[in-house]
């Protein structure tokens, strides 16, 4: 066989394997020691621009124009919030959220967290194969299922990078997130939004929530921005730094924190950038039952004038189905590793991922068509929002604690805000949910 394969888990994507592999010399100039501490922001901003955002800000912004940018912004800002919370207890405690989990509660009460944690991890990437299939159909002029049939092909760059550093998988990453930033400018360029509303539009408005449609479209962002098995992950791969003592933790934290920040921050802009498209380029005139990926990518051309806008919209998602193959199999082993101390081989936790991703969407693009598509993306959403909840509490739980963080507990501050932060997601997720099934 030319290219065995390997029956362990291997560097990069089991974090086990590479805690601690990026030594930072204490001797660098900050911007240094900066760069050296960038990139687990990256990975983890690649969850909060999926296609399951995609779809959410398409139909906000075809709806109702720029008015809930803001929802973006606040969303974006409660993401960043727990995912620094998340990278501090990785740093301050050397073990991630899924180890004190499976540490510090029943056994029953763990496994039943790694089953949330893994389906927030299947429908995460259920949606990037939907996305992806898409992109295939768009550019290629495949059909659906045979487009989700080739998703599973990212295995083998999977294979591809086994025994490879870390700082490989942050640099593909960062490739992934510039194209969809580059094709969404290009697109923004196009289009010519009026950024007099754009403005307007990040300015919080209880007005602009004053009836059930934009209410339920809000949620359903907050719902497709926090991705629940980020928490996870980010707890994990913030340990791939060589870190000691009480000075080199609160060292790693600061830039941990302006590495998270830096990733989110770019994260929203691409957020915000794909519903200010939707939103000049329909709403504005008067296209505003634009809900579909699919009808968006048909629509760009005729309205930007040019074929430019279709082909960078099909790019970026394609671009945004693909980074889940990076991602979804470092979460998949971090959960395993964390809640049963099962470690497998990163083809066969690839294998396991999209095999369970692909069985849903192939059955839902054969029976439904293309409008699988949009009822499947926001079928994942929802999912998503079920299992957030679940994972903020131990991490608010965690990082409140002083006996275990420490000097790195949160403090009284940061403590109420994570908290009015649960109270609020667990709200809005609930209604969302009880919308979805037709009970509210």
């Amino acid at each position: 066989m030319f290219f065995p394969l390997p029956k362990t888990a291997t560097a990069p994507f089991c974090p086990s394997e590479v805690a601690g592999s990026i030594v930072v010399s204490p001797d660098l100039p900050w911007w240094k020691k900066a760069l050296r501490f960038a990139g687990p922001g990256l990975l983890v901003s690649v969850g909060y621009m999926d296609p399951g955002n995609w779809a959410t800000d398409i139909e906000a912004g075809s709806r109702f124009g720029y008015r809930l940018l803001f929802v973006v912004l606040l969303s974006s800002l409660a993401a960043m919030l727990l995912q620094c919370l998340a990278a501090r207890l990785g740093i301050a405690t050397r073990k991630d959220l899924a180890q004190l989990s499976s540490q510090r509660y029943p056994k029953a009460l763990g496994r039943a967290q790694w089953v949330l944690a893994e389906l927030s991890i299947i429908s995460c990437d259920l949606a990037e194969v939907l996305g992806s299939a898409l992109a295939f159909k768009l550019l290629f002029g495949v059909s659906l299922p045979v487009g989700v049939a080739l998703t599973a092909l990212d295995t083998f760059i999977v294979l591809g990078l086994q025994g490879q550093g870390f700082r490989r998988v942050e640099s593909i990453i960062l490739g992934l997130v510039g194209t969809i930033g580059i094709c969404f400018v290009v697109q923004l360029f196009l289009v010519g939004p009026d950024w007099h509303a754009v403005a307007a539009g990040f300015v919080p408005s209880l007005h602009a929530l004053d009836s059930r449609e934009p209410l339920y479209l809000a949620i359903g962002i907050l719902g497709a921005t926090i991705m629940p098995h980020n928490l996870y992950l980010h707890s994990s791969i913030v340990q791939t730094r060589a870190v000691s003592g009480e000075a080199g933790k609160w060292a790693a934290i600061r830039l941990t924190r302006v590495d998270t920040i830096g990733s989110l921050s770019l994260a929203l802009l691409i957020n915000a950038a794909i519903l200010i498209v939707a939103a000049g380029a329909f709403h504005a005139t008067g296209r505003r039952d634009v809900a579909d990926i699919g009808d968006a990518y048909q629509l760009l051309a005729p309205i930007a004038g040019t074929t430019v806008a279709s082909i960078a919209f099909a790019v970026g998602l394609f671009a945004s189905g693909q980074s889940s193959t990076f991602t979804g199999t470092i979460a998949g082993q971090v959960i395993m590793d964390g809640f049963l101390q099962m470690k497998l081989p990163c083809w066969q936790r690839r294998l396991i991922t999209r095999g369970l991703a692909i069985i849903p969407a192939f059955i839902g693009v054969v029976v439904m068509g293309d409008r699988a598509i949009g009822a499947l993306l926001v079928a994942s959403q929802v999912v998503l929002s079920i299992q957030l909840p679940f994972a903020m509490y131990p991490l608010i739980r965690f990082t409140d604690n002083r006996e275990l963080m420490g000097a790195f507990a949160n403090t009284r501050l940061v403590s109420v805000s994570a908290w009015a932060l649960f109270v609020v997601i667990s709200a809005a997720n609930i209604w969302l949910v009880a919308q979805f099934f037709g009970l509210a």
